[in-house]
């Protein structure tokens, strides 16, 4: 097992190892307003009923897909005693699926876990002449839940942060 970077920095710049277990909680500030006021009581943690949301470097609260989805029923908004979330009434975070080429049906192998996983339907499998459906991803129906990234047996879809126009 790896050390625990308990670098403030690193966590805030997203940098090696900043993966799946640095994903923010939905509808939280962006990560510097986050970390500056997050105590890391772990209310947040104890309040979701999917046990999903785990801690990463330095003690933060962060969404781990491995898991399982996140079904944004606002728990962890309600736990947080801070005011460290925007409005539910907002999109709860701006993301979405990428598949990897690691995917099992790329290499030929008939897999449909991620299509099984994925609540709101933006992955499908459109039939192929002569070989194995592969997988399509609809950016615009994605949610970002990581339902499918839960599904996958080997690991071949990450969520990612879809960018802004300033970035």
């Amino acid at each position: 097992m790896g050390t625990l970077d308990l670098s403030r920095r690193r966590w805030l710049k997203g940098g090696p190892g900043a993966d799946r277990l640095t994903q923010s909680l939905p509808w939280a500030v962006d990560r510097a307003l986050f970390s500056d006021g997050c105590s890391r009581c772990g209310d947040c943690l104890k309040a979701c009923p999917e046990h999903i949301i785990t801690l990463a470097d330095g003690g933060f609260p962060a969404v781990d897909f491995t898991r399982g989805e996140c079904t944004f029923c606002g728990d962890c908004v309600s736990a947080c005693s801070e005011t460290l979330f925007n409005p539910t009434t907002e999109p709860p975070w701006r993301q979405h699926a990428v598949l990897q080429d690691t995917c099992l049906a790329h290499r030929g192998v008939h897999c449909r876990s991620c299509e099984d996983g994925c609540g709101p339907a933006a992955i499908r499998f459109r039939p192929r002449l002569g070989g194995v459906s592969v997988p399509e991803l609809n950016r615009e129906v994605c949610n970002g839940c990581g339902g499918c990234v839960a599904a996958c047996p080997v690991g071949a879809i990450e969520i990612v942060k879809e960018r802004s126009k300033h970035e």
